[in-house]
């Protein structure tokens, strides 16, 4: 287990919920101010990425200055059906320096949905900052069974669920969705709107289609219209790279935040460039080669530790992602994907900075 990460509960508690259409007045407002403290102003969250944002990479990027950081999907139907699998071990566990944390979830039948949340905040309790619903995943076995991005085309379903789940728990509840199914039913600020009457505390809205995927540009004016449609924070996403892109999209659409997910990937600095741009006008260099590497080295020590021998292989693709442009990094890249022992690739890395520090150093 991962050096400062909360441990599953061996024995899973199976509670209901009632549902109501929405939450009162009095709870409405309680929770919208919880949600207004978790983020701040102008603030800058690492986003969900299956694959990718395991506990140990959540830490490197609170520490690195994200205000939030965002589970990967975890499947509701998984958890109600097969709790103690160890893939939902992994993904309920947090690192230390992250929490509270946001558990995002995923599914379509909002009773099961609505029991799984309320479980999950009872168990994990002041870990679990809110429970974030992901209606914008676009894969094709996500939407196939109704889930994801495939909601924005059932918006009744979709606040059924916000409210059930807004009902089954005491933390804000918040949705990520899309610009819109495609370009011929982009409903983002309708569909904004449905889900705050729903209950939703704040939304994160990415600026494209499910038919788009991650290709394109993303519409920054659409998720300005869904900041102007709504009273509650609003946080946006789609191609935020840098402080600069952070910036720019403060600046045209007046969301409360953005979010970065692919912007981080092999970059985790990016938060810390963020917050030295907006809160003191600073531009920071870029990290070093050397940094990048000793970052690479702690990220997979960190990740073993969590995942055991066999995680070497997901931290392939974050080796790739720290090197990219790095002189030999496609040398190195090639060796990368071959390892599997944790001991190799750490002296492969060791060896790759004393290549990039050269003789001189």
């Amino acid at each position: 287990m991962y050096p400062g990460t909360r441990r599953w509960p061996r024995s899973p508690c199976d509670t209901s919920s009632s549902w109501a259409t929405a939450l009162g007045y009095h709870e409405r407002m309680t929770r919208s101010a919880d949600m207004r403290r978790l983020l701040p102003p102008k603030a800058a969250v690492l986003g969900p990425m299956a694959g990718v944002t395991e506990a140990p990479f959540r830490g490197i990027c609170k520490r690195m200055g994200a205000a939030l950081t965002y589970t990967e999907m975890i499947s509701a139907k998984g958890l109600h059906y097969n709790p103690d699998a160890a893939v939902s071990r992994a993904l309920l566990t947090f690192d230390s320096g992250e929490v509270p944390c946001v558990v995002q979830i995923f599914g379509s039948d909002p009773a099961i949905m609505a029991d799984r949340a309320a479980w999950i905040v009872s168990e994990y309790n002041t870990d679990v900052a809110a429970i974030d619903i992901n209606m914008g995943c676009p894969v094709t076995k996500v939407v196939s069974n109704g889930e994801g991005s495939a909601l924005m085309r059932t918006p009744e379903l979709a606040g059924e669920i916000v409210a059930r789940i807004a009902e089954a728990v005491t933390v804000p509840v918040t949705v990520k969705f899309r610009k819109g199914w495609d370009e011929a039913n982009a409903n983002a600020a309708e569909f904004a709107r449905r889900m705050e009457q729903a209950g939703a505390s704040a939304l994160c809205v990415h600026g494209r289609t499910r038919q788009q995927f991650y290709r394109g540009t993303a519409d920054w004016e659409t998720i300005a219209s869904v900041k102007s449609a709504v009273g509650v924070p609003v946080i946006g996403s789609g191609d935020v790279f840098s402080a600069d892109d952070a910036r720019a999209m403060l600046e045209r659409t007046g969301v409360d935040g953005v979010m970065v997910a692919r912007g981080a990937q092999g970059n985790p600095w990016v938060f810390r460039e963020i917050r030295a741009l907006l809160d003191r006008g600073e531009v920071l260099p870029p990290p070093s080669a050397i940094e990048r590497i000793e970052m690479a080295r702690e990220h997979a020590r960190a990740l073993v530790a969590f995942g055991g021998e066999r995680a070497v292989t997901r931290m392939r693709k974050h080796v790739g992602w720290y090197i990219v442009g790095m002189p030999g990094a496609s040398h190195v890249r090639e060796r990368v994907n071959h390892i599997t022992s944790s001991t190799e690739l750490d002296v492969l890395l060791a060896e790759y900075a004393e290549y990039i520090v050269g003789p001189a150093g």
